[in-house]
């Protein structure tokens, strides 16, 4: 007789009563340390290798430099993943520790961590849905963009183009949070002077404290988030101070670009494709399902062994939108365990990654997504 645990069930009868999950979601600090010590130990190692083989021009370093490059682009995209577990609190078993964690991981990256798991959750929360989340890329919809002009659909074609990912990325990572900063600064300041004025003119005295808590930012949805952006601003400002003077400027900084750019372009590109691709579920508000939008709305990267542990098992995810606590370290247990059951989720090979990038519209009467060239 067969189990439940083991038995077929078809995707349109699969429910998540189903699934075998409960057991996976637990953490071990034990093993979350080990994974942050054998990320973070070599990648600053491939670090100080690549400042060094670039201070001149030599055989061994025309050899070596692209091979210790790469090394940092896959320490870095599993560093990336490790922070994005702490978002979730699911690295480590305390709240404290994911935090302590995450905020470190986002110096490497030089990336607010607090906004951008904020961000993350609401994507989780509404996967699938894509009347409130459009993905990374911001897609429109098809009826959308047959309403534009010609200049503006190559502009948006452009925008979305997997080359736009390489300066994209950096802006992403590097610039875009302290852009936020500043108009949020500048924003606080001028509302300041303006209610300090008005306050004037009526007669009554001008409260900086009163005025701070009951400000709303355009820019910033919680003041923690200022906190965050603020710090992660400070720490990755030291660093590249820091080792600017250790190296140089403009050495630290061609590499730096280099880095950040490659490495921000690939982990966009993997969580692009692991939602947009032929036949995801792609509903509107009415008749939303969170369940379908985690089986039939994430797709299961088919990488080498090696790929996987450098993207910590983020291939498998949808076992991580089934249930966003279950650590990176059981999400292939969790996969195994109900393997039978996900005969319906979407397989991509890596060479299927440039047909996914061509969905770049959502039909929102047919209910998928859609190329602009038709």
């Amino acid at each position: 007789m067969t189990s439940p645990v083991t038995k077929n069930l078809s995707p349109s009868t699969l429910r998540r009563i189903d699934l075998n999950i409960k057991p996976f979601v637990q953490s071990n600090d034990g093993i979350a340390a080990w994974q942050l010590a054998n990320t973070i130990l070599p990648l600053i190692a491939f670090c100080v290798a690549i400042a060094k083989l670039t201070e001149e021009l030599t055989l061994a370093s025309i050899i070596l430099t692209p091979i210790v490059f790469i090394f940092i682009i896959l320490f870095l995209s599993r560093s990336f993943s490790l922070m994005h577990d702490c978002g979730h609190h699911s690295l480590f078993r305390s709240k404290t520790s994911n935090r302590i964690a995450a905020f470190l991981l986002s110096i490497v990256h030089a990336m607010p961590h607090h906004p951008w798991s904020r961000g993350h959750a609401f994507h989780h929360k509404h996967n699938g849905n894509w009347n409130r989340y459009r993905g990374p890329s911001a897609l429109t919809t098809l009826r959308e963009y047959d309403k534009k002009s010609k200049n503006s659909k190559l502009i948006y074609r452009i925008l979305r183009h997997p080359l736009t990912l390489l300066p994209g990325g950096f802006y992403y990572l590097v610039i875009k949070p302290r852009v936020a900063l500043l108009l949020g600064l500048f924003e606080l300041i001028s509302k300041a002077l303006a209610d300090g004025w008005s306050n004037l003119v009526a007669g009554r005295t001008f409260r900086p404290k009163v005025f701070i808590a009951n400000h709303k930012s355009s820019f910033f949805y919680t003041k923690e988030e200022v906190y965050d952006t603020v710090a992660n601003t400070i720490c990755v400002s030291i660093a590249w101070w820091l080792i600017g003077s250790a190296i140089g400027y403009w050495h630290f900084w061609i590499l730096y670009t280099l880095v950040m750019s490659v490495s921000a372009a690939i982990m966009i590109a993997v969580f692009f494709i692991q939602h947009n691709f032929p036949g995801s579920y792609a509903s509107g508000e009415d008749n939303w399902s969170y369940f379908k939008g985690a089986v039939d709305g994430s797709s299961f990267l088919i990488l080498p062994p090696i790929l996987n542990w450098f993207t910590a098992d983020i291939a498998y995810h949808h076992v991580h939108h089934l249930s966003e606590r279950i650590p990176n370290y059981s999400l292939r247990m969790c996969h195994e365990d109900n393997k039978s059951k996900f005969d319906g989720v979407k397989r991509l090979h890596l060479n299927q990654f440039w047909e996914c990038f061509s969905l770049i519209l959502w039909d929102n009467e047919s209910f998928k997504l859609v190329s602009a060239k038709r």
